[in-house]
């Protein structure tokens, strides 16, 4: 029996219990880059399932958002079994993928073994090795209990702790030749569709590189990030410190009644590192110039409000200032190749008006501040007056904060750049990283629905475009920055899971974003939700819940 088939707005006709990955074959000349999942009516699949009837398939490619997470992680599916294969599974006490680094992931080995050049070179080989005999990737779907048993002989301790906690009745296990191991989301069929990677040494670990998303089939030059690296390293220790560094950790803390305790150890931590940004700023009296940026949902208006409280405290008398009420009268801001005003772009601040004044109230003068008025698209004057006197320092927040472009006529001591964003340092296991892009999206869902009335939908549906702004205008100038900070909360999205739950349920099934947001509640699913009172009022997840002390 044949199953009608539509692709592209072209009807094709295919034997019912055709595998999708021979279908995805006779279509991938009418694709630049490597088809790895389709989805059959809105609804994801992998290549190796088999058509069952009448649909409409649409294909992802390394270049899609699904495709490519689908990549990394089978990627990262075969690097394990390479890594457990070549030391000896008895000699792996723990391997760990730690978080994101340098496009791609800093990983770690603790065991018999000696982590060196010689070690990653075979490494890479048997990973290549596996590519070139097109090692099929195998899913098989268990019982919870068994699940849990597998993983505790496999010593994969981490997973083991997960699943004590998971509602549904059965797991899918992943399997590669003889090697066995749980990973959220889906995989590429076979080995074969893994070519491009890369794997360095790096401060005691390694680095495994994925390609690039723009160019699917080349890895990028490898650029540590320094300065990211140990903001990364320093959250690591923090986890370790409470003992939690997975979400199993997080849901034993909460069914234990720890919780509390460990928000306020949290943010204690977290003010403790304000307070040393602030004592830096104040130990050098040249700088006036507060530099913040990040990307969207990193908490920066009230990392600016918690930072003013701490320079006041050190004797100094700081002044928020939006770069936003720079922006260019509404009919001079460029557009975008869709027509559309682009408010991101350097283009659209007025370069030369904030630079004059910058250089104004350095020169001791008093300068006029202009509002900008977005109903209007226009600057207004409304009799905000400022001189900088010798205690008065601007606290000054915009996404271009960090290239000098938007602040070249100010003296390079004047300035003290910090880079914020949220870092997401726990992982769901040993082997599956929580993308910090998940965080933040969670984190705007949410404060959109509670302060614009957006739909989740609706902000799912601009992230692709918020993620392309951050990636021109922010990540490129992040390790230029003076002072790193980061605004994740271990706990915080056992809280979110609350508030967002709802509102991804809200996205009816034939939305486009109904895929997305499928995938966040699954993920979702594996957080001990938490109630909200205990969360004090100043901390950076009230930006995004409500409640908080500052007008955010």
């Amino acid at each position: 029996m044949n199953a009608k088939v539509t692709i592209n707005g072209k009807q094709y006709e295919y034997p019912v219990g055709t595998a999708y990955q021979e279908i995805a074959r006779e279509h991938q000349k009418d694709y630049d880059w490597d088809i790895v999942l389709v989805s059959a009516d809105k609804r994801l699949r992998e290549l190796n399932k088999k058509l069952s009837g009448d649909c409409e398939l649409v294909f992802y490619t390394t270049a899609d958002p699904a495709g490519y997470q689908a990549y990394r992680r089978s990627l990262t599916l075969m690097l394990m079994k390479a890594v457990y294969k070549v030391a000896g599974n008895e000699a792996v006490h723990r391997a760990q993928v730690q978080h994101s680094l340098s496009s791609g992931y800093y990983c770690t080995l603790e065991g018999d073994l000696s982590l060196d050049e010689a070690f990653l070179k075979a490494v890479r080989e048997k990973m290549l090795e596996y590519v070139e005999k097109k090692l099929p990737i195998e899913k098989r779907n268990v019982n919870t209990d068994q699940a849990l048993k597998i993983f505790h002989e496999h010593r994969m301790y981490d997973k083991e702790k997960l699943f004590r906690y998971r509602r549904a009745s059965r797991v899918n296990i992943y399997k590669m030749g003889d090697f066995e191991d749980y990973f959220y989301g889906y995989m590429v069929p076979d080995a074969g569709y893994l070519k491009y990677f890369d794997l360095h040494l790096y401060e005691g670990g390694f680095v495994i590189q994925f390609p690039d998303r723009k160019d699917p089939r080349s890895i990028p030059p490898f650029k540590p990030q320094g300065k990211i690296f140990q903001v990364m390293r320093q959250a690591v220790e923090w986890g370790d410190m409470l003992g939690i560094s997975t979400v199993g950790d997080l849901n034993d803390c909460i069914s234990r009644g720890g919780m509390q305790q460990l928000v306020m150890t949290q943010e204690a931590l977290q003010e403790r590192k304000i307070a040393e940004i602030a004592r830096s700023i104040a130990e050098d009296s040249s700088r006036k110039f507060i530099m913040i940026a990040g990307p969207s949902s990193s908490g920066k208006t009230t990392f600016s409000h918690r930072l003013s409280i701490q320079l006041s405290a050190a004797g100094l008398k700081p002044h928020p200032i939006a770069v936003d009420n720079y922006f260019v009268e509404r009919e001079q801001t460029p557009k975008d190749s869709d027509g559309n005003y682009n408010f991101e772009c350097l283009e659209a601040i007025d370069i030369e008006l904030f630079n004059r004044q910058m250089c104004e109230l350095l020169e001791g003068k008093t300068v006029e501040l202009p509002h900008f008025n977005f109903k209007t698209g226009k600057k207004e004057y409304n009799g905000d007056y400022m001189t900088l006197g010798p205690d008065d320092i601007l606290v000054l927040e915009g996404i271009h904060c960090l290239n000098d472009r938007l602040s070249h006529s100010l003296p390079h001591e004047s300035k003290f750049k910090i880079y914020i964003s949220a870092l997401t340092q726990l992982n769901v296991d040993e082997h599956n990283r929580i993308p910090t892009t998940d965080g933040r999206l969670i984190r705007r869902m949410v404060r959109d629905a509670r302060t614009r009335g957006s739909s989740a939908a609706r902000t799912i549906g601009m992230w692709p475009s918020v993620r392309r702004g951050e990636e021109e205008n922010i990540f490129p100038y992040q390790e230029e920055a003076d002072a790193m900070f980061n605004s994740a909360l271990i706990y915080e999205l056992s809280v979110l899971k609350q508030y967002a739950e709802p509102i991804l349920f809200g996205i009816d099934r034939d939305a486009p974003e109904y895929m997305e947001a499928k995938r966040l509640l699954k993920f979702l699913d594996y957080f001990v939700g938490v109630d909200s009172s205990f969360i004090p009022e100043n901390s950076l997840v009230r930006e995004f819940i409500g409640g908080g002390c500052f007008r955010v």
